[in-house]
């Protein structure tokens, strides 16, 4: 989503329920553009800016690179165009068929290869192929699997969601979730996970963001494209509390969550090669 900007009315906000609802109904949700989302919705960005970082470690890496879950491949193509210079050969992943289609059209100009792969599949590559990997928001992490691909002193480069991320915005259409759904993707199990696949986790910076949703169409348009939120989801099925929560806009000016995020680094040793059959 847009990062937050000074408050000025919604352009949509004399359309009718009815009418927001179709429209964020219509949108489509293939790739990791979020520019639909400005004037309706804002996010604010962690400290570090994480495309900007990878941008900067590109134009300094020696050997290939891989992106895992590039979604559309957006932010790894913002990257590539403000690297000092680009790597030798870069390689990225995504499951989701209609990301395939778009990432390998986005990338294509930075002489990128797009590989269809699952999200929870082995990574279609040798041991030690690459030098750096990196990845926005993957689903989960194969850690075992990204040691493996990295060739010794090679870094894994993060950025992932955090624990209990817009649980605000869930909770409100799923109710109270257990316990354990709050504490998953906490960054110290994290490093936990990391390690016991054979990597040294260096940097590890957690933060929680505020957002908020200024239209009911928003909404619907971000659990439409962010589809783990509220797993599936339909304007039909939540149709009542979608018309409770538009009221609850229309009366005071947004909806506010918050998303968590940690930013993730990790080196593999260059003392020896990592079994991850160990």
């Amino acid at each position: 989503m847009t990062q937050p900007q000074p408050r000025t009315p919604p352009r949509t906000r004399a359309r009718t329920f009815d009418e927001l609802l179709a429209e964020g109904a219509s949108v489509p949700t293939e790739g990791w553009d979020f520019s639909w989302f400005e004037g309706r919705a804002t996010e604010a960005r962690p400290s570090w800016g994480y495309a900007t970082t990878v941008a900067g470690r590109l134009g300094t890496v020696d050997g290939p690179v891989l992106d895992v879950q590039t979604g559309g491949g957006e932010v790894l193509a913002f990257a590539l165009g403000r690297a000092a210079r680009r790597p030798p050969l870069v390689a990225a992943t995504e499951g989701w068929p209609p990301n395939v289609r778009k990432a390998a059209h986005t990338l294509r100009p930075y002489g990128a290869t797009v590989v269809a792969a699952a999200e929870d599949a082995p990574l279609p590559f040798a041991d030690a192929s690459f030098s750096l990997v990196t990845s926005r928001h993957p689903v989960r992490p194969l850690w075992h699997e990204i040691a493996r691909v990295l060739r010794p002193g090679g870094t894994y480069l993060a950025q992932h969601v955090g624990p209990a991320s817009a649980f605000e915005l869930v909770e409100y259409f799923l109710g109270p979730l257990p316990e354990e759904s709050r504490t998953a993707r906490d960054p110290e199990r994290e490093r936990r996970d990391a390690e016991a696949a054979g990597l040294e986790v260096v940097d590890l910076r957690a933060e929680r963001l505020r957002m908020e949703f200024h239209d009911i169409a928003a909404v619907v348009h971000f659990l439409r494209k962010v589809i783990w939120m509220v797993p599936g989801f339909t304007v039909e099925a939540y149709r009542p509390r979608l018309r409770e929560l538009h009221e609850r806009i229309e009366a005071e000016g947004c909806f506010v969550a918050h998303s968590s995020r940690h930013l993730v680094e990790a080196r593999r040793s260059e003392a020896r090669a990592h079994d991850p059959r160990a």
